[in-house]
């Protein structure tokens, strides 16, 4: 790959002053509008990968600019020492739209899944009577939930994991979509099953028809939480507001994160019953930045975006043309396999052709942003504003490298 001077110049006063815990792709973002982002040299780029789901709404969105402008100019930060006039109104309406009673807001969807895990634990103690520091919760193997000590001591990504520990206990790992193994978990010390509904750094993996409602089932047959990770599955990416959806699934608790903050501030939260989460007390569990005005106010208009159900149409439209094409380029020695849902998809490259990451440097070559997980995968999700013109003209780049145009 060929950068110019700039560029080169950018790249390296990042590597001399910040830590390699990143392997970005040579291209430095100077602007971005919609679907599209110009790098320092006036190099324009399709978004493919939309900030893996925070982006939903484009870049730039005018109501979410607006909104947090407006902000800006009132109130950014009050603690949560203080009320203010943002709050109660995000947190109810961010209930409704999850058909729940009540909003524990964080910033990162990392923060929201430790959240999760310690009210999960909490009330398995108050409530289900466990045994003081026997809870334990039953998460799939495969996932990505967060990089925090918890969160990767029940990760089985080697990269996450290696030489991270001691561990924390008390979780169980089995395989993503078997549902007789999940049954075989389930003990009367489980206080919740941890799953994404779609695993997204997998390699967007859907899990079998039926899976979802079975695990619904045995959760409540064992008196056990379903806590459904929708950070990245979430707020539309599939088609549906939630990924549940699809299955005609509700959780005891939605994790959601990414796309609530409009890809213009951080914005986590636990969504659940008020029984469920009523189970913490002053200060026992906190933020300094959690649920602050302004990001209050951006996920408002999230909120409203999304009650529209345009957004949905949208992923779920352009989802079914997107796994359409891509569909037919599997067969042709290219590309092993296709999976995924609305405008989400994980395309797995036949080693033949190149690892993903040399896929997404070609594809980057030509104007396209992708980015490749597990080796051999690319993962495509554009943002939902994204227009079928663009789409179809980001897939005939995908196609012209994959046969080595």
């Amino acid at each position: 790959m060929s950068t110019t001077q700039t560029t080169q110049s950018a790249i390296a006063a990042a590597e001399a002053h910040s830590a390699h815990n990143y392997h970005p792709l040579p291209v430095v973002v100077a602007t971005a509008d919609g679907a599209w982002m110009t790098d320092v040299e006036g190099r324009r780029y399709l978004d493919m990968l939309a900030g893996y789901s925070a982006l939903n709404f484009g870049h730039g969105n005018r109501r979410l600019i607006d909104a947090a402008k407006a902000q800006l100019e009132r109130v950014t930060l009050t603690s949560r020492a203080f009320h203010h006039d943002r709050f109660g109104e995000f947190c109810a309406r961010l209930a409704e739209l999850c058909g729940m009673e009540m909003v524990l807001p964080m910033n990162t969807g990392a923060e929201a899944v430790e959240t999760a895990v310690k009210t999960a634990r909490k009330w398995g103690y108050r409530v289900k009577g466990v045994p003081d520091n026997m809870a334990k919760i039953v998460v799939a193997a495969d996932n990505f939930h967060g990089r925090t000590t918890t969160i990767i001591s029940f990760s089985t990504d080697p990269e996450a994991r290696a030489d991270y520990g001691p561990y924390t206990p008390g979780f169980e790992i089995v395989p993503y979509g078997d549902a007789a193994a999940m049954e075989a978990a389930l003990t009367d010390n489980t206080v919740a099953v941890l799953l994404e509904p779609i695993q997204g750094e997998a390699g967007v993996l859907v899990p079998p028809p039926g899976y979802l409602q079975r695990v619904r089932e045995l959760t409540r047959e064992r008196d056990v939480l379903f806590i459904a990770d929708e950070i990245q599955s979430g707020l539309g990416r599939t088609g549906r507001t939630f990924a549940c959806e699809h299955e005609g699934v509700v959780p005891d608790v939605y994790l959601l994160g990414k796309a609530l903050g409009g890809g213009v501030v951080p914005v986590s939260a636990v969504v659940s019953s008020a029984a469920l989460l009523g189970v913490h007390r002053p200060g026992e569990h906190g933020s300094t930045f959690g649920g602050n005005p302004l990001a209050c106010a951006v996920a408002l208009e999230v909120i409203a975006m999304l009650r529209t159900g345009e957004y949905q149409q949208r992923a779920a439209e352009l989802g079914e043309h997107l796994h359409h094409e891509l569909g037919l380029l599997t067969g042709g020695g290219a590309v092993e396999a296709v999976r995924g849902r609305g405008l989400w998809a994980g395309v797995d490259i036949s080693p033949s052709h190149g690892t993903g990451r040399e896929i997404s440097e070609k594809l980057l070559d030509r104007g396209v942003l992708v980015k490749d997980t597990h080796g051999s995968t690319i993962r495509i999700a554009p943002p939902l504003v994204i227009s079928k013109e663009d789409l179809d003209w980001g897939l005939d780049q995908l196609r012209a490298v994959l046969a080595g145009g």
